[in-house]
């Protein structure tokens, strides 16, 4: 597995890296450090007083300290990429160019207008056809989420997670989430043989879904410690229950919407991330 490790030196990009050491099983991890200029004011010269060649050489020991501790973790690590412009798009590019299997990221867990207008991980998260691993704070590294509704993408989800995560010793979680009735058509909530049905089958196959998943689980070796049905919206009952057991990584899989549909409806992954303190690995599927 060949992850790009986004940093900017601070505590929360390496908190990214701690947490994922504890999860990876034969990772590579190239690291990034992007010399980003926009934050500055239009008459303000990079050149003046050697202010470009200070920032260079503070990018150069952000990858070296990067190379030492990515290796006090006991990862593999490959190369130091250092770049200038925009970090959004240098990270875009670095990984359309080398195809990485994880982008790795910390991110500050902002909210209201902060989180409206934007994040360097956040922005990463929404790309097209890009896993990505976020993490907002240092935690236990045992606990783990698998969140699933039995689609493709959530399957391609769970068979990554199984190839490339290290899950020995770990607790796992697997939920699935029926969407109530009521919530779905206004029409069918004035007849209630229709909910009934409705609701029956939702159990038929999620029962199904679970089943399957968890026999998964333990031809691998590693039967799930808790297997769950919740009803409700499925992006807030995914954050409930992960609080409520204290998990440490949730893994969802993403149906890659295009941007248009992820303003206008949201999706279970975008709201897990930016509503939970819990790392969140995003695998999306690029073919």
């Amino acid at each position: 597995m060949k992850v790009l490790f986004c940093t900017d030196g601070s505590k929360i990009s390496f908190n990214a890296l701690h947490n994922f050491a504890k999860w990876s099983k034969n990772a590579i991890v190239d690291a990034i450090c992007v010399i980003d200029w926009s934050f500055l004011p239009d008459d303000i010269s990079i050149e003046a007083e050697g202010f470009s060649i200070n920032c260079a050489n503070i990018a150069d020991s952000i990858l070296e300290y990067t190379k030492k501790e990515t290796e006090n973790c006991g990862l593999l690590f490959g190369e130091k990429i250092k770049q200038c412009g925009s970090a959004i798009e240098s990270i875009l590019e670095q990984s359309s160019k080398e195809k990485y299997d994880i982008i790795l990221m910390g991110s500050h867990g902002k909210k209201g207008l902060q989180k409206w207008l934007g994040s360097v991980s956040r922005e990463i998260a929404y790309a097209d056809g890009i896993s990505t691993y976020i993490t907002k704070e240092e935690n236990g590294k045992m606990r783990v989420l698998f969140a699933t509704d039995g689609t493709e993408s959530a399957n391609y989800a769970v068979a990554e997670a199984l190839n490339n995560l290290n899950l020995e010793n770990k607790e796992i979680f697997l939920c699935t989430v029926n969407e109530t009735p009521d919530m779905l058509f206004l029409d069918g909530t004035l007849d209630s043989n229709w909910i009934l049905a409705i609701e029956e089958q939702q159990q038929k196959y999620s029962r199904k879904t679970l089943e399957d998943l968890t026999k998964r689980f333990k031809c691998k070796g590693f039967p799930p410690d808790e297997s769950i049905i919740l009803s409700g919206n499925p992006a807030q009952k995914i954050i409930d229950f992960a609080k409520a057991r204290q998990i440490d990584l949730i893994v969802l899989g993403s149906k890659g919407k295009t941007k248009m549909q992820d303003f206008l409806l949201g999706s279970v992954s975008k709201r897990v991330l930016e509503n939970t303190k819990s790392d969140v690995l995003i695998y999306k599927d690029s073919l």
